[in-house]
Order: structure tokens, then sequence, then C-alpha cells
């Protein structure tokens, strides 16, 4: 079954995905000790942040390089998102499974979306 025509970004599944991985972290994040304010936590949801409002600003663009490109660095911020769950968890601030999962899911959806805007004429 084909789905509907995106016709802004919020209704891209990997956007939304993308949204509630932002949640997730800024709710995971409020445990971190109060020391980190400006360090990991200030860090960690600025890359999230970043994921969801890479995605939103390539969906409007032109051409398929320029929209690959924003796709790119949403990927790029995944993984910097990757490595600050890694560290706060060896910090000791706590392992969070769910988030890794979500950081997963929207990973492979944003691949599969990139891929699909360099295959077709978007």
């Amino acid at each position: 079954m084909d789905r509907p025509v995106a016709r802004c970004f919020e209704d891209l599944i990997v956007w939304q995905k993308a949204h509630c991985f932002v949640l997730s972290v800024y709710r995971y994040s409020e445990g971190f000790p109060h020391k980190e304010m400006y360090g990991l936590t200030s860090q960690f949801r600025r890359a999230a942040v970043s994921i969801a409002a890479n995605i939103a600003e390539g969906f409007k663009k032109k051409g398929k390089s320029d929209k690959a490109r924003f796709m790119n660095i949403a990927q790029g911020s995944i993984e910097e998102c990757r490595y600050y769950l890694i560290l706060a968890k060896d910090l000791g601030y706590g392992e969070n499974p769910e988030i890794m999962f979500q950081l997963e899911e929207t990973s492979k959806l944003l691949e599969r979306y990139a891929a699909a805007i360099l295959a077709s004429g978007f």
C-alpha cells in the first residue's frame, strides 16, 4: 500500500520518530548530575534536536543532493547521540535501552529515506 505524499515535515514518520527521540533525551538527561548542565546534558540535547531539525530543514530543499545533505547531517547527529548514550552509561548516569532502540529505529528510517531521495526525482 502506498503512503500518501508528505505535505509537511511533520507527516514524515522519520521526523516523528526523531521528535519522540528528542523528547526521550530531554527526559533521560533530566537525571544527569547538575554539574553536567553545561556539559553532557547540553551537548546531548543539542545533538538530538539537530536530528529532527535537519530532517525538517531538508524536507523543503528543492534538489535531491541538497535534501540528502541534510539527511546526512542528521545521520551524523545520530552517531553523536549514540556516543553520548555510551558515555552516560560509562559515567554511571544510567542505562536506557528504550532510548537506544528509538535511536536505532530513527537511524534505519533515516537511511531508507535518504536512499529514497537519491533514487527518485524528489
